[in-house]
């Protein structure tokens, strides 16, 4: 993930990496996407002198396990293991182990927790004893995409450093950087979708979605009469229950209402109803028994509705 736009999260590192006394804990915060856990561990390499990409010894990442002890013997095994939810408070006393030791290859070590904000009640406890008092040498980083989700105790432990939504200017710099074979009204669609996140931006570029865009803005535009367009649109996204690309077509349909549909004057009413059924689909979508589709019909049924809301609003 290229670590473009975050010069401010930068500039705060280097500079406590410049003083007498870095801290010892930082939470990095903000939306799923925007490259936390790529700068976790470019800063530790950093902090650490380290050169190139590989593996280093002293850089400890704490993420989610195998759900039990079947799929952690797949695990030992090279086979594919289901995950478990959260991460465990055995996987805390594990790592918390390894910091009795010294680290192997200087006098620091960083411990990145990722996502720090799924970690069970149990393994949030256990963590807060390291917190309060680290090891020597020992740096913590916790990547969390929902910072109010970790106990309070930790929270106040760390230092936070936020991560704000890319620009437009930002996210089109990195796609043209990461993706240059991409069409211009792909890159458009994905920057529009990603809402400021590098990760879904180039999520979106990856799973194809330029023309199902095209079809939605052209629904809001024109109306679908015929079902043509939504005809379209639904064997566009396929039949498959592929949730990435379902969530991603959802994402698209937001920010497509958002940016063809701003503000409907009068009663905004069949707007506002356009919204909260996109994101209890956005929510519900990855757990309910749905056709693919089906719920491309649906998808374009709001947009055209939409904008045919903001038309009566305007005229």
């Amino acid at each position: 993930m290229s670590l473009v736009g975050h010069e401010e999260a930068w500039a705060q590192w280097r500079a406590a990496m410049g003083g007498e006394r870095m801290h010892h804990a930082w939470l990095l915060a903000g939306k799923k996407g925007l490259g936390k856990a790529s700068f976790a561990q470019a800063a530790a390499r950093e902090l650490l002198g380290a050169d190139g990409s590989g593996d280093h010894p002293d850089i400890i990442t704490l993420t989610y396990g195998p759900k039990n002890k079947d799929e952690a013997k797949k695990r030992d095994e090279g086979k594919p293991y289901e995950l478990a939810r959260g991460i465990k408070v055995d996987q805390v006393r594990e790592i918390q182990k390894r910091l009795t030791t010294r680290p192997t290859m200087g006098s620091k070590r960083i411990v990145i927790i990722d996502p720090a904000d799924d970690m069970e009640v149990s393994a949030s406890n256990a963590l807060l004893k390291s917190l309060e008092e680290p090891p020597q040498g020992t740096f913590f980083l916790l990547v969390a995409h929902s910072p109010a989700r970790l106990l309070p105790t930790i929270r106040s432990r760390c230092r936070t450093v936020r991560f704000p939504a890319l620009s437009r200017d930002a996210m089109d710099e990195l796609l043209r950087d990461l993706a240059p074979q991409v069409d211009i009204a792909t890159r458009d669609a994905a920057i529009a979708a990603a809402a400021g996140s590098p990760g879904a931006a180039l999520s979106f570029v990856d799973l194809d979605l330029g023309k199902a865009a095209q079809l939605m803005r052209r629904i809001v535009d024109e109306g679908d009469r015929d079902f043509s367009l939504r005809g379209q649109l639904a064997g566009v996204i396929g039949a498959k229950q592929d949730i990435p690309r379902l969530q991603a077509v959802l994402d698209l349909a937001r920010a497509i209402l958002a940016e063809k549909v701003p503000s409907v004057s009068g009663d905004p009413r069949k707007l506002v109803d356009t919204h909260a059924q996109l994101v209890r689909l956005t929510g519900e979508q990855p757990t309910y028994n749905f056709d693919p589709g089906l719920l491309g019909m649906e998808i374009g049924t709001l947009l055209a509705g939409a904008g045919a809301a903001s038309e009566r609003g305007n005229g």
